[in-house]
Protein backbone atom coordinates (compact mmCIF):
# COMPACT_ATOMS: atom_id res chain seq x y z
CA UNK A 1 0.00 0.00 0.00
CA UNK A 2 1.25 3.29 -1.02
CA UNK A 3 2.01 6.08 1.58
CA UNK A 4 1.37 8.93 -1.13
CA UNK A 5 -0.95 9.48 -4.23
CA UNK A 6 0.59 11.39 -6.97
CA UNK A 7 -0.76 14.17 -9.26
CA UNK A 8 2.28 14.37 -12.16
CA UNK A 9 1.91 17.67 -14.24
CA UNK A 10 4.29 18.44 -17.14
CA UNK A 11 4.28 19.56 -20.42
CA UNK A 12 6.71 16.65 -21.97
CA UNK A 13 6.04 13.25 -21.95
CA UNK A 14 9.53 12.39 -21.21
CA UNK A 15 9.70 14.48 -18.45
CA UNK A 16 6.55 12.78 -16.41
CA UNK A 17 8.06 9.47 -17.77
CA UNK A 18 11.40 10.43 -15.63
CA UNK A 19 9.26 10.99 -12.97
CA UNK A 20 7.48 7.94 -12.85
CA UNK A 21 10.48 6.64 -12.58
CA UNK A 22 11.94 8.07 -9.85
CA UNK A 23 8.82 7.77 -7.73
CA UNK A 24 9.09 4.35 -9.00
CA UNK A 25 12.82 3.88 -6.86
CA UNK A 26 11.42 5.37 -3.79
CA UNK A 27 11.76 3.51 -1.04
CA UNK A 28 10.73 6.45 1.69
CA UNK A 29 7.80 7.42 1.32
CA UNK A 30 6.41 4.70 -0.93
CA UNK A 31 4.14 6.41 -3.61
CA UNK A 32 1.75 5.59 -6.70
CA UNK A 33 0.84 7.92 -9.51
CA UNK A 34 -2.88 7.84 -9.92
CA UNK A 35 -3.01 10.34 -13.30
CA UNK A 36 -1.01 12.80 -15.48
CA UNK A 37 -1.19 15.66 -16.82
CA UNK A 38 0.26 18.24 -20.01
CA UNK A 39 -1.50 21.00 -18.63
CA UNK A 40 -3.76 22.83 -16.32
CA UNK A 41 -6.97 21.99 -17.33
CA UNK A 42 -6.30 18.20 -17.34
CA UNK A 43 -4.55 18.73 -13.85
CA UNK A 44 -7.99 20.23 -13.25
CA UNK A 45 -10.13 17.65 -14.22
CA UNK A 46 -7.34 14.51 -13.18
CA UNK A 47 -7.76 16.07 -9.48
CA UNK A 48 -11.54 16.27 -9.33
CA UNK A 49 -12.20 12.27 -10.84
CA UNK A 50 -9.20 11.07 -8.69
CA UNK A 51 -8.08 13.26 -5.28
CA UNK A 52 -4.59 13.27 -4.12
CA UNK A 53 -2.21 13.36 -1.97
CA UNK A 54 1.13 15.40 -4.17
CA UNK A 55 1.19 17.13 -7.28
CA UNK A 56 4.29 17.83 -8.65
CA UNK A 57 3.79 20.63 -11.09
CA UNK A 58 6.38 22.13 -13.65
CA UNK A 59 5.89 25.59 -13.59
CA UNK A 60 6.84 26.81 -17.50
CA UNK A 61 3.58 25.32 -19.73
CA UNK A 62 1.24 26.22 -22.11
CA UNK A 63 -1.42 28.42 -20.92
CA UNK A 64 -2.10 28.95 -17.21
CA UNK A 65 1.56 28.61 -15.49
CA UNK A 66 2.21 26.31 -12.63
CA UNK A 67 1.87 28.89 -10.19
CA UNK A 68 -1.40 29.89 -11.22
CA UNK A 69 -2.17 26.08 -11.25
CA UNK A 70 -1.00 25.62 -7.82
CA UNK A 71 -3.75 28.16 -6.81
CA UNK A 72 -6.32 26.62 -8.40
CA UNK A 73 -5.48 23.30 -7.20
CA UNK A 74 -5.18 25.05 -3.60
CA UNK A 75 -8.78 25.79 -3.61
CA UNK A 76 -10.24 22.33 -4.83
CA UNK A 77 -8.59 20.65 -2.68
CA UNK A 78 -6.81 22.53 0.32
CA UNK A 79 -5.43 19.92 2.00
CA UNK A 80 -2.92 18.89 -1.45
CA UNK A 81 0.88 19.04 -0.80
CA UNK A 82 3.04 20.80 -4.02
CA UNK A 83 5.61 20.37 -4.79
CA UNK A 84 7.21 22.39 -7.96
CA UNK A 85 9.39 20.49 -10.31
CA UNK A 86 11.31 22.75 -12.44
CA UNK A 87 14.34 23.99 -14.43
CA UNK A 88 13.54 27.98 -13.34
CA UNK A 89 15.04 28.39 -9.26
CA UNK A 90 13.99 32.33 -9.70
CA UNK A 91 10.53 31.25 -8.97
CA UNK A 92 11.28 29.65 -5.70
CA UNK A 93 10.07 33.13 -3.74
CA UNK A 94 6.91 33.49 -5.13
CA UNK A 95 6.50 29.32 -4.79
CA UNK A 96 7.18 29.53 -1.49
CA UNK A 97 4.61 32.44 -0.59
CA UNK A 98 1.70 29.93 -2.11
CA UNK A 99 2.90 27.70 0.59
CA UNK A 100 4.18 24.30 -1.14
CA UNK A 101 5.78 22.08 0.78
CA UNK A 102 9.23 21.83 -1.88
CA UNK A 103 11.02 23.10 -4.86
CA UNK A 104 12.98 21.07 -6.75
CA UNK A 105 15.26 22.08 -9.66
CA UNK A 106 15.87 19.44 -12.55
CA UNK A 107 17.39 17.08 -13.28
CA UNK A 108 16.07 16.04 -9.84
CA UNK A 109 17.84 13.43 -7.82
CA UNK A 110 16.23 10.62 -5.84
CA UNK A 111 17.48 11.66 -2.72
CA UNK A 112 16.15 15.58 -2.65
CA UNK A 113 12.48 13.82 -4.19
CA UNK A 114 12.29 11.27 -1.04
CA UNK A 115 13.44 13.93 1.10
CA UNK A 116 10.45 16.44 -0.58
CA UNK A 117 7.71 13.93 -0.51
CA UNK A 118 8.67 13.02 3.29
CA UNK A 119 7.61 16.62 4.05
CA UNK A 120 4.58 15.86 1.93
CA UNK A 121 3.79 12.95 3.90
CA UNK A 122 4.12 15.11 7.45
CA UNK A 123 1.59 17.23 5.93
CA UNK A 124 -0.51 14.68 4.92
CA UNK A 125 -0.31 13.19 8.48
CA UNK A 126 -0.33 15.68 10.99
CA UNK A 127 -3.90 17.20 8.35
CA UNK A 128 -5.26 13.98 9.65
CA UNK A 129 -4.54 14.09 13.03
CA UNK A 130 -6.03 17.69 13.40
CA UNK A 131 -9.49 17.13 11.31
CA UNK A 132 -10.29 14.09 13.61
CA UNK A 133 -13.48 14.40 15.12
CA UNK A 134 -14.47 17.41 12.85
CA UNK A 135 -18.16 17.50 11.58
CA UNK A 136 -18.36 17.81 7.97
CA UNK A 137 -19.59 20.92 8.49
CA UNK A 138 -16.66 22.59 10.12
CA UNK A 139 -14.23 20.82 7.75
CA UNK A 140 -15.96 23.12 4.58
CA UNK A 141 -15.42 26.35 6.72
CA UNK A 142 -12.85 29.11 5.49
CA UNK A 143 -11.95 31.94 6.46
CA UNK A 144 -11.35 34.90 4.18
CA UNK A 145 -8.23 37.08 4.61
CA UNK A 146 -6.59 40.02 2.67
CA UNK A 147 -2.88 39.34 2.89
CA UNK A 148 -0.64 41.69 1.16
CA UNK A 149 -3.30 42.87 -1.31
CA UNK A 150 -4.36 39.52 -2.77
CA UNK A 151 -7.84 37.40 -0.95
CA UNK A 152 -7.07 34.28 0.47
CA UNK A 153 -9.09 31.70 1.74
CA UNK A 154 -7.70 29.77 4.85
CA UNK A 155 -9.53 26.54 5.72
CA UNK A 156 -10.63 26.69 9.02
CA UNK A 157 -9.61 22.48 9.85
CA UNK A 158 -5.96 24.24 9.18
CA UNK A 159 -5.68 27.10 11.81
CA UNK A 160 -3.92 26.12 14.72
CA UNK A 161 -4.75 29.53 17.39
CA UNK A 162 -5.86 32.91 17.12
CA UNK A 163 -3.79 35.46 18.89
CA UNK A 164 -5.09 38.99 19.34
CA UNK A 165 -2.42 41.45 18.11
CA UNK A 166 -3.71 45.16 19.28
CA UNK A 167 -6.16 45.87 16.79
CA UNK A 168 -5.95 42.77 14.88
CA UNK A 169 -6.07 38.95 14.84
CA UNK A 170 -3.09 36.62 13.69
CA UNK A 171 -4.21 33.54 12.82
CA UNK A 172 -1.74 30.34 12.97
CA UNK A 173 -1.19 27.58 10.94
CA UNK A 174 1.70 25.07 10.54
CA UNK A 175 3.04 26.91 7.59
CA UNK A 176 2.38 30.00 7.78
CA UNK A 177 1.13 33.24 9.79
CA UNK A 178 -1.89 35.75 8.55
CA UNK A 179 -3.57 38.90 9.89
CA UNK A 180 -7.56 39.06 10.15
CA UNK A 181 -9.23 42.04 10.71
CA UNK A 182 -11.58 40.88 13.34
CA UNK A 183 -12.35 40.55 17.19
CA UNK A 184 -11.29 37.54 19.07
CA UNK A 185 -14.64 37.38 20.78
CA UNK A 186 -16.76 37.23 17.77
CA UNK A 187 -14.41 34.33 16.64
CA UNK A 188 -14.61 32.32 20.13
CA UNK A 189 -18.91 32.90 19.74
CA UNK A 190 -18.18 31.29 16.40
CA UNK A 191 -16.11 28.14 16.92
CA UNK A 192 -16.23 28.05 20.29
CA UNK A 193 -16.77 24.66 20.40
CA UNK A 194 -13.60 23.41 18.85
CA UNK A 195 -11.30 26.17 19.95
CA UNK A 196 -10.78 26.92 23.68
CA UNK A 197 -9.62 30.28 25.20
CA UNK A 198 -6.55 29.34 26.86
CA UNK A 199 -5.80 33.54 27.59
CA UNK A 200 -7.28 36.46 27.34
CA UNK A 201 -5.89 37.28 23.98
CA UNK A 202 -5.25 33.60 22.78
CA UNK A 203 -7.67 31.05 21.09
CA UNK A 204 -6.35 27.37 20.58
CA UNK A 205 -7.51 24.23 18.34
CA UNK A 206 -8.59 21.83 21.31
CA UNK A 207 -7.52 18.78 18.35
CA UNK A 208 -4.42 20.46 18.26
CA UNK A 209 -3.24 20.90 22.01
CA UNK A 210 -0.25 17.96 22.54
CA UNK A 211 1.10 19.18 26.67
CA UNK A 212 1.14 21.61 29.12
CA UNK A 213 4.57 22.60 30.75
CA UNK A 214 6.14 24.71 33.10
CA UNK A 215 7.75 28.30 31.25
CA UNK A 216 9.71 31.11 32.49
CA UNK A 217 7.24 34.14 30.46
CA UNK A 218 9.03 37.15 28.94
CA UNK A 219 8.73 39.77 31.25
CA UNK A 220 6.55 41.10 28.16
CA UNK A 221 4.37 38.56 28.22
CA UNK A 222 3.24 39.04 32.16
CA UNK A 223 0.44 40.48 32.86
CA UNK A 224 -2.26 41.03 35.11
CA UNK A 225 -3.99 37.71 33.90
CA UNK A 226 -0.83 35.71 34.42
CA UNK A 227 1.65 37.62 36.83
CA UNK A 228 3.51 35.35 37.66
CA UNK A 229 7.36 34.91 36.24
CA UNK A 230 6.95 31.06 35.50
CA UNK A 231 3.56 30.05 34.62
CA UNK A 232 2.18 27.76 31.82
CA UNK A 233 2.14 27.08 28.39
CA UNK A 234 0.43 24.60 26.04
CA UNK A 235 2.59 23.10 22.86
CA UNK A 236 1.12 22.41 19.77
CA UNK A 237 0.87 19.86 16.79
CA UNK A 238 2.61 21.40 13.89
CA UNK A 239 4.45 24.36 15.10
CA UNK A 240 7.09 25.29 17.77
CA UNK A 241 4.87 27.90 19.56
CA UNK A 242 4.56 27.59 23.39
CA UNK A 243 0.97 29.41 24.27
CA UNK A 244 0.94 31.18 27.44
CA UNK A 245 -1.74 29.80 29.83
CA UNK A 246 -3.36 31.85 32.38
CA UNK A 247 -3.70 30.62 35.82
CA UNK A 248 -7.85 30.40 35.40
CA UNK A 249 -7.63 28.64 32.13
CA UNK A 250 -5.26 25.67 33.50
CA UNK A 251 -7.79 23.12 34.38
CA UNK A 252 -9.87 23.70 31.22
CA UNK A 253 -6.49 23.11 29.14
CA UNK A 254 -6.12 20.01 31.18
CA UNK A 255 -8.86 18.58 30.41
CA UNK A 256 -8.92 19.35 26.45
CA UNK A 257 -5.59 17.69 25.90
CA UNK A 258 -6.61 14.87 28.07
CA UNK A 259 -9.45 13.93 25.67
CA UNK A 260 -7.27 14.21 22.98
CA UNK A 261 -4.71 12.30 23.93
Amino acid sequence: MSDLNVLIVDDELLARSRMRTLLGDCRQPKCEVIDEAADAMQALQALKKNPCDVALLDIHMPGTDGLQLARELQALQPELGIIFVTAHAQHALEAFDLEVVDYLTKPVRLERLEKALSKALQKKELAARLNIGLEPGLMQETLIIQDRGRTERVPLPEVLYFKAELKYVTVRTAHKSYILDGSLNDLESRYGEHYLRIHRNTLVAKRAMRALERYVAPADEQDEDSPDVEGWAVRLRGVDDALLVSRRQLSAVRAAIASTS
